[in-house]
């Protein structure tokens, strides 16, 4: 075992399986008993880092009906979905960095000039807070984030889908 800043990586092997349409890895139980120690929690996301057959990766610790799972995502091992079966080298250890993603300062000055907006914004669960912030990121062009901007807060407002989402319910 290695230390990452102050958290120790553990080392194992695991056979790439699938679950629906996405690839994932059992974690051995010693081995999550450890990294649930080191996160300091046992329920929720654990923000994770570690390497896949040497390979750096960044991602979440998920428990999704009863197990804990890494999923592997094709920017983690490059055909993951075409290599069901594979046993790969894997180090893990828990990532103490902050990962929030700051609200875009447009954004956040047309939340102001709203207050339906801005209310239902902050009625949000922190998920769906980071998902919309982290799209609106995304934008290259002024014109886009413009776009986006509006489908936001339309989104907000109950108008509108966004992000691949229906409209938020308003009371």
């Amino acid at each position: 075992m290695e230390k990452v800043n102050d958290y120790k990586e553990y080392r194992f092997q695991a056979v790439l399986q699938l679950i629906g349409i996405n690839p994932y890895v059992e974690i051995p139980p010693p081995i999550l008993l450890a990294i649930c120690n080191d996160a300091k929690r046992s329920k929720g996301p654990i923000p994770i880092v570690g390497t896949i057959n040497q390979q750096p990766y960044q991602q979440t610790l998920l428990k999704y009906k009863g197990i804990w799972r890494l999923y592997i995502n094709i920017s983690m091992l490059p055909k993951s979905p075409q290599r069901i079966g594979e046993l790969l080298e894997i180090t893990i250890a828990v990532d103490p960095r902050d990962r929030t993603v700051p609200i875009h300062p447009a954004f956040e000055e047309m939340l102001q000039q709203d207050t339906i907006a801005f209310a239902s914004y902050t009625q949000q669960s922190p998920s769906l807070k980071k998902e919309i912030n982290r799209y609106l990121h995304t934008a290259k062009k002024k014109e886009t984030l413009v776009k986006n901007i509006a489908l936001a807060m339309g989104f907000l407002k109950g108008e509108n889908r966004f992000i691949g989402r229906d409209p938020i319910k308003r009371n």
